[in-house]
Formats: C-alpha cells, structure tokens, sequence
C-alpha cells in the first residue's frame, strides 16, 4: 500500500483483532479532539502501516520510532531530530470575544511531520483571571494519543523586583516521573533561566536578550552550558507578521539542539520553551511584553 494512502487496512488482515480498533490502556481521553486517530495493535513484532500515521484531518505525523532501552516512553522521537518547531493554533473564539481560551500547539520537526500535540489544561477562571502569569498545565501528547510529557507552571512572580519567588516549571515524562525543571534566574537586565535534571543539578543555560521584542525580528535566546562558555543550542520566536503579531497571541517558536542530547534535557527545553512564551509573548492586559523590555 502506497505511503499516504487512504486506503482502510481490512479488519481481517492477519494479526489485526477484529472489529473496530479500540483505544488503548492510558490513551489521552481527549485525543479524539484533537484531529487524529489512535492505531490499533496486534501487528506482527509491532510493525504499524504507515498508513495508520495519517490523521482523518490529513495532519502528517511522524513515524513512530522503534523502542529504546532507558528511554522514557514516546522520547523516542526525540532521539532522530535535532529542530523543532512549536505553532500555536489559532483561536476564533478568543479573536472575537476577547476571552483567554487553552492555548493548543502542535510540534514538528523540520520535514512538517507532527511529532506531538500539546494542549493547555487550565480553568476559565485562573486563564481570565490571571492572564499570562496563570499557573498552568499543559499535556503533550504523541500520535497514539498517549500523554508522553506533562509541564506544570506554578503561580510564581516573574519582575526581578522579587527574587525570592521567581518563575519555574516542571517537566514530566512520562506523567509522574518528573525528568527536570526550568528556573529562572534573578538578573537585574537579562531573562535568564536554568535548565535542572531530576536532582535539581544545574545542566544548561538560557539567555534572553535585554529586550524582547519581536517586532519585525526573531527573537533569540541562547542555550549555553553551565558556565555559559558554550553555546548549545537556541529557542526562537519567530516573527510571524503583523497581522497576526498584534491581533493574536499565536506565536511560532524553533528550538535546536544537538542531537546526540540527552533526551530528558530535550523535552526540558521544549518546556522552557512554553514558559518564555508565557512570559513575553502571550498577549494579555497584565503581560508585561507589552513593554517590550524585561524588567
């Protein structure tokens, strides 16, 4: 069968369990909002049609990878790329009511592949209430439908006025095992953040641009190492024009890394990622971006 065929699998085929394929053990109830489709198993030595990586909505995922000893499950993926790219959906409801709705994107690698689907799973009250500084959760979910990583967003301050309570996240994968944190880092000029493993042991560097603004310019920050001598990789917001940068909150980011990185520190950044779009690019009444300058 032709890659990309819509062509259904019989419900006969060998090794196939008859009937409609039913949606597997710890699946992500709400992935069936998000346009795609659970595979079924029971292929032989677990080899999947690619066929069955082609959503109804016609989103090209990428292949699933095969798995790997002492990685956690769905950062396989991980391990074959060394970009992604991060794009924010756009919200009707939110452009016409004004009203702060769950933030969705969907992450690819640079052959527009979706490699995962991450939604935001906040209530009405603290999204309108709190704006861009709401604590949040955001759940990332592979093309199985599976949660692969969870990020959670405290309610902490983000002015370098008060040191003492400064931003940070979690990142878990898979949910429950927490693989590493971001945290930001007092500077009285810079947006800086560290990136932890599991232990709370410093492992790399973030380092914004004393002003963030995007307009009609990527903007840059630079992952380096520890002592902040080498550069290991970059998160970038990346314009988007200006019909869309002043009338939505929908922003693109790409991140880079090298690829032999351990797989952990990727998806730490890809939550370091969501937490400076928080920060600076989520348009709001309180969002300090409005300044354009880190404070």
């Amino acid at each position: 069968m032709p890659y990309g065929s819509t062509q259904q699998v019989p419900a006969t085929a060998p090794g196939m369990p008859y009937g409609f394929p039913q949606q597997a053990p710890g699946t992500y109830q709400g992935a069936v909002n998000y346009g795609f489709q659970g595979q079924p198993m029971g292929f032989p030595g677990g080899f999947v049609p690619p066929v069955q990586n082609q959503p109804m909505n016609g989103t090209i995922w990428m292949p699933i990878p095969p798995s790997i000893p002492n990685c956690p499950p769905g950062l396989e993926y991980l391990t074959q790329i060394d970009q992604i790219l991060i794009h924010q959906q756009l919200e009707l409801l939110e452009i016409v009511t004004g009203f702060e709705t769950n933030n969705k994107y969907e992450i690819k690698n640079t052959l527009g592949q979706r490699v995962y689907f991450a939604a935001e799973d906040t209530d009405c009250l603290t999204r309108n209430f709190c704006g861009s500084s709401r604590p949040f959760t955001i759940r990332i979910i592979d093309n199985l439908g599976h949660e692969v990583i969870t990020l959670h967003r405290p309610l902490r301050c983000s002015s370098c006025c008060f040191p003492c309570c400064l931003q940070e996240l979690e990142v878990q994968a898979p949910p429950g095992t927490t693989v590493g944190y971001v945290i930001q880092t007092w500077h009285a000029c810079l947006p800086k953040f560290t990136i932890q493993d599991e232990n709370k042991r410093d492992m790399l560097k973030i380092i914004g641009p004393c002003v963030v603004c995007s307009c009609f310019q990527d903007v840059n920050f630079e992952v380096k190492s520890v002592d902040e001598t080498c550069a290991v990789g970059r998160i970038s917001k990346q314009w988007t024009g200006f019909v869309q940068e002043m009338f939505t909150d929908t922003d693109n980011f790409g991140i880079s890394f090298p690829m032999d990185l351990d797989v952990k520190m990727k998806a730490v950044m890809i939550g370091a990622c969501f937490l400076i779009d928080f920060m600076f690019f989520e348009h709001g009444s309180d969002n300090q971006q409005q300044s354009g300058v880190w404070q």
